[in-house]
């Protein structure tokens, strides 16, 4: 049996704001399309969450806030009142091992496709496609088409949007909520000069970049404190086609803007495991140190090692894994008494419709009859 070095940081109790974590383990956001009745969490979906909550934080899903902002095949909604009720399910099954979650907040802007929104196309701060191969849609891998600029006085009810989700996830239970702003998804396409061209208060300068995910950020703090709510960047990221050259001066801004609302915390990409854009050197968590004064998060492609190294450091708070709590549900226990991680699982499995690649990935204890 492989040996790992201990992590007494990674494993000691942390309090985010006035919620107390039993490790600094945090499950992120990890779309695996379940949701296979109109977005609506299920039975399976509890199970699967309930078996990772060994984790000091669990973030859900993305989570789409509007029709709208639907863009991926059975992922999970809170915008209607069946899903709302869905995701009880699930927040009672966390809390039952005394682990809070939060919800991401999702909104696919121009990675999504006509054919998830009745032939309407979808929405982006420009009309400028991403440059990759296919989309999966309802209809199977479509080409990407060149989306729909949002006309400025359209913003608004996206931003109420994201108010009126924030309030259904409160309504379900959660402890609290991410706004996702990374992965090319809309609010990291309006941050980003490469894909904003608006020549409105949206576009241009970084002040007006940054207005959309400042009015968002506004708008759900007055639905949940500051200290329960927390934004997602990608930083170094290439997903869906971002990558700006002025990334850095743009990201730096960002949290530095964000420091002034005393949020639950800023989750950064700053792992290179997703793709790197090669525009410059990639971002660090110590850069952002320097600026944003709560809670960071570090994520992509940490080790227990690495995570236990960047926390001892000071570079980080807490660190979240993502493939590993995919195969792993016990990725804690593991960690904690050094034992083995399961196999990487193949890739097709993650996204079948059932509990193949989901659920059934075995605890160690079971495994070894220990």
């Amino acid at each position: 049996m492989a040996t790992q070095t201990a992590s007494p940081k990674l494993l000691s109790d942390f309090q985010l704001g006035n919620l107390s974590l039993k490790n600094r383990v945090v499950m992120p956001p990890l779309t695996r399309g379940r949701a296979v009745n109109n977005g609506i969490p299920n039975d399976l979906m509890a199970e699967y969450y309930s078996q990772r909550a060994g984790a000091g934080l669990i973030i859900t899903e993305g989570t789409f806030i509007s029709n709208q902002a639907n863009g991926w095949v059975n992922a999970p909604g809170i915008y209607t009142e069946a899903q709302t009720e869905g995701w009880t399910k699930v927040v009672s099954a966390v809390h039952a091992k005394d682990t809070p979650i939060f919800m991401q907040l999702w909104h696919c802007g121009r990675a999504s496709h006509s054919s998830f929104h009745d032939g309407k196309l979808a929405v982006a701060p420009s009309a400028i496609a991403i440059k990759e191969d296919y989309i999966h849609t309802p209809n199977g891998k479509q080409p990407h088409e060149t989306p729909r600029a949002l006309e400025t006085e359209e913003i608004p009810q996206i931003v109420a949007d994201y108010k009126k989700a924030a309030e259904n996830a409160k309504k379900a239970g959660f402890d609290g909520v991410e706004i996702h702003s990374a992965n090319g998804y809309l609010l990291d396409s309006f941050l980003q000069s490469k894909t904003n061209k608006r020549s409105d208060r949206y576009g241009g300068s970084l002040e007006n970049r940054y207005r959309f995910l400042k009015e968002v950020v506004e708008a759900v703090i007055g639905v949940f404190p500051a200290n329960r709510v927390g934004v997602r960047i990608s930083p170094n990221g290439v997903y869906n086609d971002v990558g700006s050259p002025d990334y850095r001066e743009t990201f730096l801004y960002v949290a530095k803007e964000l420091n002034r609302f005393g949020l639950a915390y800023l989750h950064i990409l700053d792992g290179l495991g997703f793709g790197f854009h090669e525009l410059g050197k990639p971002m660090t968590l110590v850069e952002f140190k320097e600026v944003f004064k709560s809670p960071i998060i570090g994520n992509c492609g940490y080790t227990q090692e690495t995570a236990e190294e960047a926390i001892q450091a000071g570079n980080a708070d807490l660190i979240s894994f993502g493939r590993p709590y995919i195969s792993n549900p016990d990725l804690v226990a593991r960690f904690t008494h050094n034992w083995d991680l399961n196999p990487d699982p193949d890739v097709k499995i993650w996204y079948s419709s059932g509990a193949e690649g989901y659920t059934d990935f075995p605890f160690y204890q079971q495994a070894n009859n220990c």
